[in-house]
């Protein structure tokens, strides 16, 4: 809930304390569009992490992340409605997510795309046979911590497509539409992200090694 609203408490606060109602995420989807604002905290404890962790990785800024998350939450509270089940709700909830914080960077005038960037990763990016694909070395062999705060430490433009396209799974003309910008442009901003990821945790090793 954003600033100034309270969750609401029920009245036999003590009763639902000792039999909570256990609902599913299906049967909590169906009464948070009847209106029941218990079964909207049900989809706020289930997925309230994820969405977190999706608006920290994409804005880099722990404060910022917690207040879109609420924002996020909010416009599910005003949303759910439209939900069809066309999609996994994990997904049509991440979507939503995403379309909050990138209206909030829009809003904020945040740097998003470097659009004058080449489209062509330069000789030093190294071969072009993987451009765009997924990039197994940043996969599985590294500590999580580690990763995810190399990740905070990326540019914001490389940051948003590297966590749009290699965490969250969204495809480049996806992004291409949410970032208004070319599809060229999107693989071009993975492929630098990709690089600079790995000249992070290179460093951050040697850090670590030195210690």
């Amino acid at each position: 809930m954003s600033a100034g609203q309270t969750e609401p408490k029920p009245a036999n606060h003590q009763h639902l304390r000792r039999n909570p109602p256990i609902l599913g995420e299906a049967e909590a989807i169906a009464a948070a569009q009847a209106g029941d604002e218990r079964a909207f905290e049900t989809l706020y404890a289930l997925h309230k992490r994820r969405v977190y962790s999706l608006c920290l990785r994409m804005l880099g800024n722990v404060a910022a992340a917690e207040d879109l998350t609420q924002d996020a939450f909010l416009q599910l509270y005003r949303k759910i409605g439209t939900f069809r089940g066309d999609s996994a709700f994990s997904t049509w909830l991440h979507r939503l997510a995403v379309n909050v914080v990138l209206m909030h960077l829009r809003k904020k005038g945040l740097p998003q795309i470097s659009l004058e960037e080449a489209l062509e990763p330069s000789q030093d990016d190294g071969p072009r046979k993987d451009f765009g694909g997924r990039d197994l070395q940043l996969s599985g062999s590294i500590d999580r911590v580690t990763l995810e705060r190399a990740i905070e430490d990326l540019p914001p433009g490389y940051r948003l497509v590297f966590v749009l396209h290699d965490v969250e799974g969204y495809e480049h003309n996806e992004i291409a539409e949410m970032l208004s910008c070319s599809i060229g442009n999107s693989k071009s901003q993975l492929h630098k992200a990709r690089m600079k990821l790995r000249d992070l945790l290179r460093t951050g090793q040697r850090k670590e090694n030195a210690v």
